[in-house]
């Protein structure tokens, strides 16, 4: 029986389909995969031996690859996830050979408003709770691996302000003489803490830490999940893990983590976590599930090893990048590719009539308050002006040379005449577009969406990257604002033209990709402007350094890496049924 997702929740329609998953073996065999590559949790999801599949099929073809992004969203999200376990569906119903590669949901937005990213209705990754609940345990190592090097930061600082350079140098230590304000590296935890975005620490006695600033920031914006991400194989994560830079000396030479004596210890921590997590769609179709989201404040993909091992095992690889073309797509082009050497064949744009009403006028959705009735009645003259926002993002993917389809992710309430102009106005920008019903029929409501896609794998582009590596950083900051988010220019704090000027005299920083933070919720810094905001600068407030990760990373507006937890969170409506054990409330 498939439950009616108009009158059920996502995690009753998960529940329910549960009862019919194939186990971690049946979806390892779907895969062509051997015992030995299967690494189970329990019977229906478990890891796979990147090692061994790469070494057995590593000389295969790839197969096609497909990138899922989106329009500017509201902040309900347009569901991306949804669209991806929908197109997996629906290549499943054609009968092509696909796989899903999609990013593991943070704890934060589970327990918070947006929900655990596993899709929703009849399009979904299951199992739900152990896929929303921490899954295999991937992002607790990267807290462990990270707020370690914070333990051994604060405890070098503790140790030199207590003893002497030859005391020191008794206990093995040489003096790094770290500057208390210079500190670039935070703590972590992966739920939305707005209380924990300005601390102090080490009060007390000298034997109770450093005194000094500190703040903690969400999991999944770690440089260790982007490690995680970009990572080719253990040996070059152990070699980025050593390069993480923690602060600096009082001289302005970056402290590492290898200079701190605990990049070893933290890679320990990740051996298990590089290996990918295996799942499935509602329908069986196996979902790899690797990596974390927020590409607003972090790189925000499914990791380079993921879609390596889909591309050898399917003739399909489903991947999503995070929030809009202008943050999750511009990062997968101008960085993930470029880290991996994959090139896509298409690119997906999801849009929804409801996140078109809103750029055209509409009143902004409210998460936890019900929809403004505004949204309840047909208003084309509406969605025609939100369509600026969607033929912006297709653009975007065009300026890379690929392929766009739009995915019109449908609401049951979206009426003919809406689908109509969306139609007409993205075809005549060049762009396929195929209205999907995946979240109301699962795989046979996405039949048209997969064939479109089909098609658009089959056409040639012509993949280039926006920006080279030797491109001076101020200009590729530049590039981006204009060409993908369409600022007039970029200005800059003292504290951030400073740190610009500094890395563009650093050799080593020169040819490090960018990643840029930006609020998600408009194509400019502001989140209250909608649409195609005209007339504009970027402001860059700061710009941090990842060595390790190899960006750096440019941040724009008033964006916390450490999002806040709203007044009607999730975790209210989520409880545990102490008789089965059952988790029910997740969406």
């Amino acid at each position: 029986m498939v439950l009616d997702p108009t009158k059920h929740a996502d995690w009753e329609i998960a529940e329910e389909a549960e009862t019919r998953m194939k186990t971690v073996y049946e979806l390892g065999d779907a895969l062509g995969l051997e015992k030995e590559e299967l690494l189970p949790y329990g019977h229906y999801y478990g890891k796979l031996d990147y090692r061994k599949i790469m070494n057995r099929l590593g000389n295969k073809p790839d197969g096609k690859y497909i990138d899922v992004t989106a329009i500017s969203p509201t902040p309900l999200g347009e569901g991306k996830s949804t669209c991806c376990m929908g197109l997996v569906q629906g290549l499943g119903k054609r009968g092509k050979s696909v796989v899903g590669a999609i990013r593991q949901p943070s704890g934060g937005p589970t327990m918070n408003v947006k929900g655990s990213a596993a899709g929703g209705g009849l399009a979904q990754c299951i199992p739900l709770t152990p896929f929303s609940l921490g899954l295999t345990g991937d992002i607790n190592a990267i807290m462990n691996a990270h707020n370690l090097a914070m333990v051994a930061l604060t405890s070098r600082m503790q140790h030199e302000s207590n003893y002497t350079d030859e005391q020191l140098a008794k206990r093995g230590l040489k003096r790094l003489d770290i500057h208390p304000k210079k500190v670039e590296m935070g703590w972590i935890i992966d739920y939305c803490a707005q209380a924990l975005r300005n601390i102090t620490i080490g009060l007390g006695g000298k034997m109770d830490g450093y005194t000094m600033q500190s703040k903690f920031a969400i999991a999944v914006s770690s440089e260790v999940m982007a490690i995680l991400a970009i990572a080719n194989d253990l040996a070059d994560m152990r070699r980025r893990m050593g390069k993480i830079v923690v602060g600096y000396d009082r001289n302005d030479r970056p402290i590492t983590t290898e200079d701190l004596d605990v990049a070893g210890a933290m890679t320990a921590w990740m051996v298990e976590a590089l290996n990918p997590n295996l799942m499935q769609t509602l329908e069986g179709q196996p979902v790899i599930v690797h990596a974390g989201p927020f590409a607003n404040i972090a790189i925000g993909q499914s990791s380079v090893i993921a879609d390596r091992v889909a591309l050898k095992v399917a003739d399909y690889n489903v991947t999503e990048s995070g929030f809009g073309a202008d943050i999750g797509f511009e990062k997968f082009w101008n960085l993930k590719c470029r880290f991996s050497g994959n090139k896509p064949n298409c690119a997906v744009v999801v849009a929804t009539i409801r996140a078109l009403k809103c750029h055209g006028g509409a009143p902004i959705p409210v998460p936890g308050k019900p929809m403004p009735e505004e949204y309840k009645g047909e208003n084309v003259g509406w969605v025609e002006e939100g369509c600026k926002n969607l033929l912006h993002h297709i653009g975007t993917v065009k300026k890379a040379g690929i392929n766009p389809v739009v995915c019109i992710n449908a609401f049951y309430t979206d009426t003919d005449n809406e689908i109509k102009a969306v139609r007409r106005l993205c075809e005549s920008a060049g762009a396929r577009v195929a209205l999907s019903r995946h979240w109301e029929k699962g795989g046979e409501g996405a039949l048209e969406f997969a064939d479109a896609v089909v098609d658009a794998c089959e056409e040639p582009n012509d993949f280039k990257f926006l920006y080279e590596l030797d491109t001076p950083l101020s200009q590729r900051i530049e590039l981006i604002a204009k060409e993908v988010y369409g600022a007039d220019g970029v200005s800059y704090t003292p504290e951030a033209r400073e740190k610009l000027k500094r890395m563009e005299n650093d050799p080593e920083l020169k040819e490090m990709g960018t990643c840029m933070v930006k609020t998600h919720l408009s194509l400019s810094h502001d989140p209250s402007k909608k649409g195609v905001p005209k007339g504009w600068t970027l402001p860059i407030r700061d710009i941090l350094t990842y060595k390790g990760a190899g960006f750096v990373v440019p941040v724009a507006g008033a964006i916390s890496l450490m999002p806040g937890t709203a007044s009607d969170p999730a975790y209210r409506r989520i409880d545990v049924d102490v008789e089965t054990g059952k988790v029910k409330g997740v969406f």
